[in-house]
């Protein structure tokens, strides 16, 4: 069984999923579907783990 996700790692996962969505709509020439599909599908990567994971901390 896997450990959960310490305090830091939440912060720093967090961290730099917002600065790929910095990234990503900065240098987009424009914001359409496709765009916003792909930082909806990266923050489910993201966010899934560390949901799964505050929920084995309590």
């Amino acid at each position: 069984m896997k450990k959960p996700l310490s305090t830091s790692q939440i912060v720093c996962l967090s961290l730099l999923w917002l600065a790929l969505c910095y990234i990503v709509l900065v240098s987009v020439e424009r914001i359409d579907g496709p765009v916003i599909v792909t930082l909806i599908m990266s923050a489910l990567f993201v966010f899934l783990p560390v949901y799964k994971s505050l929920r084995k901390k309590k």
